[in-house]
């Protein structure tokens, strides 16, 4: 198929586009020896075709034919035509039969090269724009040569290709289409391509063609769809294909090509233009994934330089404090974790703090930092820890979201007597292990009364007291190390993590914080196995009677 130099739309298609060796008219003419009768080979326009592909100019007045039409996809692209019967109505009969299979065969044999051309002028197009994706083109290069490359092929005079917003998960049935993005077009006025009317109503023709379908409109002054046939008078537009650009049934954009004339669209047009439509879509989606994948390697670089500014905000020096050996772990799931905890010296007391605020992630990470920083900047304020927790909570009650709020458990030990004063906000509670030189360790929580931070104002938080005596070893902990599931989901819990602290000390009554706490998280690693962290996990380890403080 071809099209007219300059025309920018195709002529229409005859026989001697497809048999040109005069072999066709060398038939009839044999066919016309054994009968007696004419028979001719015509082509599109009734002009005579002789043997040697050429026209003969014998008139084009026919007494009483018999037309045989040769069709190639519903078009006509000439016929055979016999005149001048002068035998029995038998032969004649007979010859109608061959003359009729004659045409049948020649309309199969067109129709078979129309295929062929078809696939070698889409295998074409398909080729160049692969190798436009696969040299890594511009995603909007590969777009315009799509474009360009549609209306080439298929002889339109113009059209557009218009792009969906990137998470767009379909097309409204609104008349209006001020979202949609031009990416190319050719032969349009700005007044069209500006304009938010669609040209369908309720955005039929987008909304079928990004079901897959290729939308065809014949003549748009007679199509009931059409929203203003006005609008394509003045544009001087009259038909109509489209098709969209879907990759993995999601929806990216529509290409609209026009003719000025009214047009009839083949199977192979519509393949074709699917075929286009589908390249295009690649190319966008590859551009897109190509910066997905770019913008989160930029998000992980900037995740990983958040939890290592998290990670400097925790303590890496615990206080060398006489009496008491303190050893400290926060193991975050992810980048970023909503653990915390802190360990200072504070008038010759040394102050354990330990929470947990709600969720992960980046908002985890910012509520953590700010409720330790308000913490830590009231008790450097205060003593009373009921005070000090009153007014973090009124603080994160003022300036935080209703789900977000934190646990939070805060001990003050003088190492000198072994008096400890604490205070909980919804935190599991510590344990102290007691009698452990007696063989005969126990387990005495630490209950608290309060509710969690940040969910109601002027909450109390009562604080309780209680002696420390040489030996004695607290262990405060976030609900990360309960929580700590194994493969077939069975929760860590609080009666393990007692018994594995006892087990340990039952084993070396003398053992270090940092040994409790190395042997207790360890055991929490070996419960869950290879299944990953669902939470921080963070602990606190106070020995009372050691004289030589530790690292975390």
């Amino acid at each position: 198929m071809s099209t007219d130099a300059g025309a920018g739309r195709r002529r229409r298609v005859s026989i001697r586009d497809y048999i040109t060796d005069g072999s066709l008219a060398a038939l009839c003419d044999e066919l016309s020896a054994l009968t007696g009768a004419s028979v001719q080979l015509r082509d599109e326009r009734g002009e005579l075709i002789d043997n040697e592909g050429g026209l003969l100019i014998r008139g084009d007045a026919v007494e009483d034919p018999v037309e045989v039409p040769l069709l190639v996809e519903g078009a006509r692209i000439g016929s055979l035509v016999m005149t001048g019967w002068a035998g029995d109505n038998a032969d004649y009969q007979h010859t109608r039969s061959i003359l009729a299979l004659l045409g049948r065969a020649a309309s199969e044999l067109c129709a078979d090269v129309s295929e062929l051309r078809g696939r070698v002028k889409e295998l074409g197009v398909l080729e160049r724009l692969s190798s436009l994706l696969v040299g890594g083109g511009d995603p909007a290069d590969v777009l315009k040569a799509a474009f360009g490359s549609a209306l080439e092929v298929l002889g339109l005079d113009a059209g557009s290709l218009v792009l969906l917003p990137e998470d767009a998960d379909g097309i409204a049935r609104s008349n209006d289409e001020s979202e949609l993005v031009v990416s190319a077009s050719s032969g349009l006025s700005d007044e069209w391509l500006e304009s938010g009317t669609p040209l369908s109503r309720n955005r039929v023709f987008d909304r079928h063609a990004l079901d897959g379908e290729v939308v065809v409109s014949e003549d748009l002054l007679a199509d009931p769809r059409v929203i203003e046939p006005q609008r394509c008078v003045r544009e001087n537009l009259r038909s109509f294909i489209g098709a969209g650009l879907v990759v993995r049934g999601r929806p990216i954009g529509v290409m609209r090509l026009y003719s000025r004339t009214v047009r009839t669209f083949s199977e192979a047009d519509r393949r074709l233009l699917r075929s286009i439509g589908q390249q295009g879509a690649a190319a966008v989606e590859q551009a897109r994934l190509v910066e997905s994948r770019a913008r989160s390697r930029r998000v992980k670089r900037q995740l990983r330089l958040a939890g290592a500014v998290q990670a400097r905000m925790l303590p890496t020096m615990l206080p060398a404090t006489p009496g008491l050996q303190i050893a400290a772990r926060c193991e975050p799931s992810s980048e970023l974790g909503g653990d915390f905890f802190d360990v200072f010296e504070r008038g010759g007391r040394v102050v354990v703090l330990i929470g947990d605020v709600v969720g992960k992630g980046i908002a985890a990470a910012l509520l953590m930092s700010a409720v330790r920083a308000t913490l830590r900047a009231y008790l450097e304020q205060v003593d009373d820890l009921s005070r000090v927790m009153a007014m973090a909570n009124d603080a994160m009650c003022r300036d935080s979201q209703p789900n977000e709020f934190a646990t939070v458990w805060l001990g003050l030990i003088d190492p000198g007597t072994g008096a400890m004063t604490y205070c909980s906000a919804g935190h599991d509670p510590p344990f102290v292990v007691r009698d452990v030189a007696s063989g005969a360790a126990r387990i005495e929580e630490l209950h608290g009364e309060g509710l969690v931070l940040g969910v109601q104002q002027d909450e109390e938080f009562p604080s309780r007291a209680v002696e420390l005596h040489e030996g004695d070893v607290l262990f405060a902990y976030t609900d990360g190390v309960t929580d700590a599931a194994s493969f077939d989901r069975q929760r860590y819990g609080r009666a393990r993590l007692h018994a594995g602290v006892l087990e340990h000390l039952g084993r070396d009554a003398s053992a270090t914080a940092s040994r409790v706490l190395d042997q207790t998280m360890w055991h929490v690693r070996a419960f869950s196995g290879l299944a990953d962290r669902a939470d921080d996990e963070t602990a606190v380890v106070v020995r009372v009677g050691a004289r030589a403080a530790e690292r975390v």
